[in-house]
């Protein structure tokens, strides 16, 4: 199984722990973090309709398992499995899957955190939301380059929209 996929398809929490699990008796810990698509942005309630997600094939999947090796070398990780979507989304689908395996619960959500922060700024995704007055490109968030920031890790100057 591969560590990273970039798909339209769902996903399945339950298969993919069971995939990272399988077969490693020296897995204490897995943490994951799935990502759904709001609703709102901004505070307005309703206000999303839907989400296009577009990325670069093959560019996408070298980032994102850069960041995995990374995660690898800060923390005591047994195993991990990034998925995230593209497409056309809808309010309550899920977007990202984020899950990592240790031996110990710290190391596991660490890592976990460290990836969901650095595939957040760093992964080359591009979103856009469709609300009542049009479709607009989401623009990063500074907290989301602050969590980036605790690890350490510089923001991209003009980097893509958050995943």
């Amino acid at each position: 199984m591969s560590r990273v996929s970039i798909q339209t398809a769902d996903f399945d929490l339950s298969a993919e722990v069971a995939a990272l699990r399988a077969g490693d008796g020296g897995v204490g810990a897995v943490t994951s973090f799935v990502g759904t698509v709001r609703d709102r942005n901004s505070g307005m309630a309703g206000a999303v309709s839907a989400m296009e997600l577009e990325h670069y094939p093959g560019m996408t999947e070298r980032a994102i398992e850069a960041m995995i090796a990374a995660a690898f070398k800060r923390f005591d990780l047994r195993g991990a499995r990034v998925i995230h979507r593209v497409g056309l989304l809808q309010p309550q689908d899920q977007i990202v899957l984020v899950a990592v395996s240790s031996a110990h619960r710290g190391e596991s959500f660490q890592g976990c955190e460290f990836l969901m922060d650095y595939l957040k700024t760093q992964a080359p995704f591009w979103k856009k939301e469709s609300t009542p007055e049009g479709s607009r490109w989401v623009d990063a968030r500074v907290a989301d380059d602050q969590a980036l920031a605790r690890w350490g890790l510089p923001a991209l100057a003009s980097g893509p929209n958050g995943a």
